[in-house]
């Protein structure tokens, strides 16, 4: 199979045609972040913020017409629109592309959710450290309060939402205009995963990154709330800022394990969240401990107690720790969180006892701020 070209796609995207101009798709000049991997497409069609669900067809002649090529395995293509400078941020069906260099306050001061009453980003410095399953859990121990609650899969390179929720299909949209979430357990959930199919690796730059990331907040009828989790990738790059600066955060939880390489990333994810004025509610030890089911004997595989120190020294309280248990990861594989399925084990305990920790911060905050957080759909 020959590898298809970028010379190749743009000639197909010539046979379409963009209602608005009249043109081809390319003459029109509104194809951008064209890349091509392995087979795998992806770019953006740049269309008017107001046009922006009247373009769907547009979008999915696009897409159909580029995935038919020779040589391609999937194609990826989404809608964005330019802000204008002097406006509030507008709706367009793939979210928002802001310009390089262009100013944005240190904390989202913006609408995207009106319904949504506080937000909180679950982040880590790294990789392998359960932060997606920390946030299940913490998501499905603040719906055991009583609370309405919704999840959003904001890793958009490595979604997993979709699995561990237990979720599979594609969202609906009742109204034309917005998606409905996908649901689980009494939690609305969002991910990039019920998109594309899970094998099929998204090639995006950061301006389609965030795109994405903001047509998941505002394009999605996510209706009340009283909080929102966020499952944040690992590290400090695009969807940190991204959800950083365009959102309210009410706080953040920091996910490590033990050990000191964790820990040195876990406080660079820390040190990121203080720069743009969001509060840390804490750190999270997870793999905290290893308890053998044969006999009982406890193993500190990566050492212990590095994070509580960790909190003392950054000055940020310590929300708990959770060990290493077989049962949490076979119960995240196959879709039925342990806080869900198992909630009297002392796993669940521990994450129950962390959600009613975050909890009591988030009402300290709305109690000390009287413009409490949120995110809106326009």
């Amino acid at each position: 199979m020959s590898e298809v070209t970028n010379d190749v796609i743009l000639e197909a995207l010539k046979g379409v045609n963009d209602p608005i101009s009249g043109k081809d798709v390319v003459s029109a000049g509104i194809i951008q972040g064209l890349q091509t991997l392995d087979g795998n497409v992806a770019f953006a069609i740049e269309v008017p913020a107001e046009k922006g669900a009247e373009m769907e067809p547009l979008r999915k002649q696009a897409e159909d017409t580029v995935f038919a090529l020779p040589g391609v395995v999937s194609a990826t293509v989404v809608l964005t629109a330019e802000r204008a400078p002097s406006a509030a941020p507008a709706a367009p069906q793939s979210g928002q592309q802001t310009k390089p260099g262009a100013p944005v306050s240190p904390q989202g001061q913006g609408d995207l959710l009106p319904g949504v009453k506080s937000i909180i980003a679950v982040a880590s410095g790294k990789g392998g450290v359960g932060k997606s399953t920390t946030a299940v859990n913490l998501a499905l121990g603040l719906a055991a309060g009583g609370r309405k609650v919704g999840l959003l899969d904001a890793d958009i390179y490595g979604p997993s939402m979709p699995r561990m929720m237990g979720i599979s299909g594609k969202p609906n949209s009742a109204d034309g205009k917005t998606l409905d979430p996908m649901e689980n357990y009494g939690i609305k959930v969002m991910s990039m995963g019920f998109m594309v199919d899970e094998e099929t690796p998204m090639i995006w730059r950061g301006p389609m990154v965030q795109s994405a990331l903001e047509q998941m907040m505002r394009d999605v009828n996510w209706g009340e709330l009283d909080v929102l989790v966020v499952d944040m990738p690992p590290g400090t790059g695009d969807a940190q800022l991204t959800m950083a600066q365009r959102v309210p955060l009410a706080g953040a939880v920091i996910v490590s394990t033990p050990q000191d390489i964790a820990l040195l990333d876990a406080r660079k994810g820390l040190n990121m969240f203080r720069k743009v004025d969001v509060p840390v509610f804490g750190i999270i030890e997870n793999m905290s401990y290893f308890l053998c089911p044969d006999n009982g004997k406890r193993y500190d595989i990566f050492g212990h107690g590095g994070a509580k120190k960790e909190a003392e020294r950054m000055g940020v309280d310590f929300l708990g720790e959770v060990p290493i248990e077989i049962e949490i990861r076979e119960r995240s594989d196959a879709g039925t969180p342990i806080t869900a399925a198992n909630p009297d084990s002392p796993a669940a305990k521990n994450y129950q006892a962390i959600a009613d920790a975050v909890w009591a911060k988030i009402e300290q905050g709305q109690a000390s701020d009287s413009l409490a957080p949120r995110i809106v759909i326009q």
